[in-house]
């Protein structure tokens, strides 16, 4: 994870910091054997910054196995208990830090929203009874939205992401809150989603994101990066609709692959949370690093770890 000053670690994810090093920082640090063990690190990382939302669809596809229809509590209810035992769990075992625990809720409560005017609107539906609802949304749905929150949270902090050429605040605040609002109106007026492609696009343009792994800082264009969460998003949703959590109109006689098209829905719900995230853990440029970790020789400092 992080190294020196600017360690933004939970006291849980220090100690695993600590072992790992102890044990990495005797490998190779050049060559195929030290892109391996970054790409190892990386991998790690991402999985670790994952935790939430493969807790909720491990147990949305153990829930559609082994969930019987005679059981006294409905399976939406299960999952709804179920995710708010895991978000306890994780904030109780520091797992979370109380700042992405407000990106979560905030976006529990956008996402909420949002479904339930969408399966007012017939987009999509949740086929199974439950007793903790809101309308015809179970209010485990929440927490898929929360899960892209605490990812995106997440990342942020353990990769130490810093931005160069990162537009004002108010811009992306702006952008945001269309693209909400268009997933709305769409339904009575011109659907301009292909105008919110295009503003993003030159809002986020220059922008770069640069992150550290474990020995080295590497860099992509954002919007690269918003594309592959997106993308993984989609293959997560995918698996969700096959374990019937929700279904599409197109998946009512079986299951069938979610649309490609709604890669870019994703894509442009994920600009909306990494935007919330943006508002607690406010962008940095690389040089707001703190002296001793700039002076630091980026080849022999160990940053990260798990």
């Amino acid at each position: 994870m992080e190294a020196g000053p600017s360690r933004r670690l939970t006291s849980v994810e220090a100690r695993i910091d600590a072992a790992a090093h102890r044990v990495l920082d005797l490998l190779p640090q050049r060559g195929l054997a030290g892109a391996l063990i970054e790409f190892t690190v990386f991998g790690l990382k991402q999985a670790w910054a994952c935790l939430f939302g493969a807790l909720l669809l491990a147990l949305i596809v153990a829930s559609h196995h082994f969930w019987s229809e005679n059981a006294i509590l409905a399976r939406y209810d299960f999952l709804f208990l179920a995710a708010l035992a895991v978000q306890l769990g994780m904030l109780a075992a520091r797992l979370e830090t109380l700042s992405e625990a407000k990106v979560i809720l905030i976006f529990h409560v956008v996402g909420t929203v949002m479904e339930v005017f969408k399966t007012a609107a017939g987009s999509w539906v949740y086929p199974e009874e439950s007793i903790f609802r809101i309308g015809a949304v179970p209010l485990f749905s929440g927490f898929m939205y929360a899960a892209v929150g605490s990812y995106i949270a997440r990342i942020s902090r353990i990769f130490d992401m810093r931005y160069t050429h990162y537009p004002p605040l108010w811009t992306t605040v702006l952008l945001s809150a269309a693209i909400y609002i268009n997933f709305f109106s769409h339904h009575f007026t011109v659907d301009v989603r292909y105008g919110l492609f295009a503003a993003t696009a030159v809002i986020y343009l220059r922008t770069t994101v640069h992150y550290r792994v474990f020995r080295f800082h590497h860099r992509m264009p954002l919007l690269l990066g918003f594309l592959l969460v997106a993308l993984f998003i989609w293959f997560a949703e995918n698996i969700a609709t096959w374990s019937r959590a929700w279904i599409y109109p197109s998946q009512s006689h079986g299951w069938a692959p979610v649309s490609i098209g709604k890669l870019g829905a994703w894509y442009l719900l994920m600009i909306i949370s990494f935007v919330l995230v943006t508002l607690v853990h406010r962008p940095r440029k690389p040089a707001e690093a703190p002296l001793a970790m700039r002076l630091e020789p980026e080849a022999e400092a160990p940053a990260s770890a798990a």
